[in-house]
């Protein structure tokens, strides 16, 4: 089984179901508690805590990565009536947790793609969110020994809120990988 925690270089697409994208450095999953629909993550294969600690052909690759991701979330989510979603028709946050005090529970970079449609009027309101108990990836990733959360907002807890079943997180991925096969390439 694929190991969420350690994201080793030697991954392959078939240890889970729940990744729906990847490229030679790096991979798209869908999130165990993500905060709105179509949240979704992007991360390097190599293994480092911090974004400036990766080389710049990864650092290329994970960005223009989290673009063709959005390109695909828009098509789906930003939908008006039965045609396709344009990035025009919504906004996303694009978001990188540097570090444990800026809410970081998984010790590996990792970006947060999260789509908004024209009707979200959380604002900034997302951020708290992220860094809250709702946000924390690391902590649905946990049974027992749930990491720390760090950073400017205090650990809320969310009863009504549950990490999503393998199920569930694995029909996802099904759906955004034949979406990605749908989206262009820009070079």
């Amino acid at each position: 089984m694929f190991d969420f925690i350690y994201w080793l270089p030697t991954f392959n697409q078939a240890d889970t179901l729940q990744v729906f994208y990847q490229t030679p450095l790096c991979f798209a999953l869908v999130n165990i508690k993500p905060v709105v629909p179509g949240h979704v993550l992007v991360i390097p294969f190599r293994k480092v805590q911090r974004l400036t600690d990766l080389h710049h052909d990864e650092v290329s690759d994970l960005f223009s990565t989290v673009q063709k991701v959005q390109k695909m979330l828009a098509i789906n989510y930003f939908k008006k009536g039965d045609g396709a979603g344009r990035i025009e028709e919504g906004s996303f946050n694009v978001t990188v947790q540097d570090g444990k005090w800026a809410g970081q529970t998984v010790p590996h970079v990792h970006c947060h793609i999260i789509p908004r449609t024209k009707d979200s009027d959380e604002g900034d309101g997302i951020y708290d969110r992220l860094e809250s108990e709702e946000g924390n990836v690391g902590g649905g990733l946990w049974d027992q020994s749930r990491p720390t959360q760090h950073g400017k907002f205090p650990k809320i807890e969310d009863t009504d809120r549950r990490p999503r079943s393998a199920e569930v997180m694995n029909a996802e991925a099904a759906f955004f990988r034949e979406q990605m096969a749908l989206v262009k390439s820009e070079k």
